[in-house]
Order: structure tokens, then C-alpha cells, then sequence
């Protein structure tokens, strides 16, 4: 009976860390040093885009 409760937990915690991982993994670049900024939308011209610092922002470097 002992088993049983336990496979009940270990069951449980298994699909409640599984429900984290709904949403696709979204990859930011840490911006802010070493000449790069984060800005809404679109880099500024002159400006190269390294990546997304989080949603709707463009990691930019200065050139």
C-alpha cells in the first residue's frame, strides 16, 4: 500500500513540473553591457540586431 502512495506522489510531481513546459522555450539575450542596449521594436539605423531581450524588445549594438 505504501507503493502505491508513493508511485501516486512521484506520478503527481511528475506532471505538475511537465506543465511548466507548455509554452515553447523562449531564448533572451542579456543586454545592457558592453555597447548594447534593448530597445522596443526595431533597432535604430546604424545599430546591428544580436537577438530578443524579451518580448516586443530587439537587442541592439552600436557599431
Amino acid at each position: 500500500m505504501r507503493i502505491l502512495c508513493f508511485f501516486v506522489v512521484l506520478l503527481f510531481v511528475a506532471v505538475h513540473g511537465a506543465a511548466g513546459f507548455s509554452r515553447s522555450p523562449r531564448h533572451h539575450i542579456k543586454c545592457g553591457y558592453r555597447g548594447t542596449f534593448c530597445t522596443p521594436g526595431k533597432c535604430p539605423n546604424g545599430n546591428a540586431y544580436l537577438g530578443p531581450c524579451r518580448t516586443g524588445y530587439s537587442c541592439c549594438r552600436w557599431l
